[in-house]
C-alpha cells in the first residue's frame, strides 16, 4: 500500500469514528513525511566520463553555475561529493569516484563510498565500457541495488560517426552503440543490462526520457514522486507529470486546512494555513 492509500485510509477510519482532530493531524503528518523523504542518486564512472556534468544536467544546473559540481580535462573526483537539488534539497546527486580512482576493488569500493544509503546508481561512460564498469555492476547486482549504464557524450559520438562513414545514418549508429554495450555487458554476465544514449547538453534528445522513465517505474511509489518533481522540464510529459503530483496532495492540504478551521482550538487554523505557505 503507498504511503497516499494508507493516509486516505487512516484519514476515513478517523472521520468515522467523528474524530476530525485526528484526521487532520493524519494529513498534516502525511504532508510533513512528503517533505522529508530523501533520494540519494549514487553517479559514478571515469575521470573524462562526463559523470559530473551528468551530475549537474539531473539536478537542472548549468555547468558554469556556483552550485555545479567542477567539470573539465584533469577533474578527478577522489571521494564521494554531494551536491543537492537546488529547490528540492531532500534529493541529492552523489559525484562518486570512479574505481580506477581508487585502490579499492570492486566489492570495497561500494563498501566505501556506502552503498547502503544510495537508492540507484548510475553508470557513466564516454565510449566503451571499461573492465572496471563490469565489476561494478556485478557487484551491484549481488548488493541487489538497481543500476543503470549512460553513454554520457553520445552528441559528440555521432559527430564523430558523420564525419568519418560515408553513408550516415544517425539511427542505426545510435541503434549499433547500444548494442555493442548491451552485448559487452551481457558476456560478462549483466543480466538484463539497461544502457541509455545520453547528451548532457540536450537532455531532451536520445535516451535521457527513457531513462527516467525506467528510473520512475522501479522506485516505489512515494520516492518516485520525489523524483519526479526533482526531474528536469525537458519536455511537455515532465511537466504533465508534476502537475499529476502536485494535484494528488492539494486535497490533503485542502482537507487539512479546511479541517482545522472547523475545530475549535484558537490559533490551530491559522498554524495551518501558514504550514502551507
Amino acid at each position: 500500500m503507498s504511503l497516499e492509500s494508507k493516509a486516505i485510509e487512516d484519514i476515513n477510519r478517523a472521520l468515522e469514528n467523528d474524530d476530525t482532530q485526528a484526521a487532520a493531524s493524519i494529513s498534516q503528518t502525511y504532508l510533513r513525511d512528503l517533505d522529508s523523504i530523501p533520494l540519494n542518486i549514487a553517479v559514478t564512472g571515469e575521470s573524462g566520463s562526463g559523470k559530473s556534468s551528468f551530475v549537474n544536467a539531473f539536478r537542472g544546473i548549468d555547468n558554469r553555475d556556483d552550485r555545479a559540481a567542477p567539470t573539465g580535462v584533469g577533474e578527478t573526483t577522489m571521494k564521494p561529493k554531494a551536491y543537492p537539488h537546488p529547490i528540492y534539497p531532500k534529493v541529492t546527486v552523489w559525484d562518486l569516484p570512479g574505481i580506477g580512482t581508487t585502490k579499492f576493488p570492486a566489492h570495497q569500493y561500494l563498501k566505501h563510498i556506502g552503498f547502503e544509503k544510495f537508492d540507484f546508481f548510475i553508470i557513466v561512460s564516454s565510449d566503451r565500457l571499461r573492465e572496471n564498469d563490469f565489476k561494478l555492476a556485478q557487484e551491484i547486482m549481488k548488493m541487489g541495488k538497481n543500476f543503470y549504464f549512460v553513454r554520457a557524450k553520445i552528441d559528440s559520438n555521432l559527430l564523430s560517426a558523420e564525419k568519418s562513414q560515408k553513408e550516415y545514418d544517425e539511427e542505426k549508429t545510435l541503434q549499433k552503440i547500444r548494442e555493442n554495450c548491451i552485448q559487452g555487458l551481457e558476456e560478462r554476465g549483466v543480466t538484463a543490462p539497461q544502457v541509455f544514449l545520453v547528451s548532457n547538453f540536450d537532455l531532451h534528445l536520445y535516451d535521457f526520457p527513457t531513462l527516467q522513465e525506467t528510473i520512475e517505474r522501479d522506485l516505489p511509489s512515494h520516492k518516485r514522486d520525489t523524483l519526479i518533481l526533482a526531474l528536469p522540464n525537458i519536455c511537455s510529459s515532465n511537466i504533465k507529470k508534476k502537475k499529476e503530483v502536485l494535484r494528488s496532495q492539494i486535497k490533503f492540504h485542502a482537507f487539512t486546512s479546511a479541517t482545522v478551521a472547523a475545530l475549535p482550538i484558537p490559533g490551530l487554523s491559522i498554524a495551518a494555513d501558514l504550514g502551507l505557505q
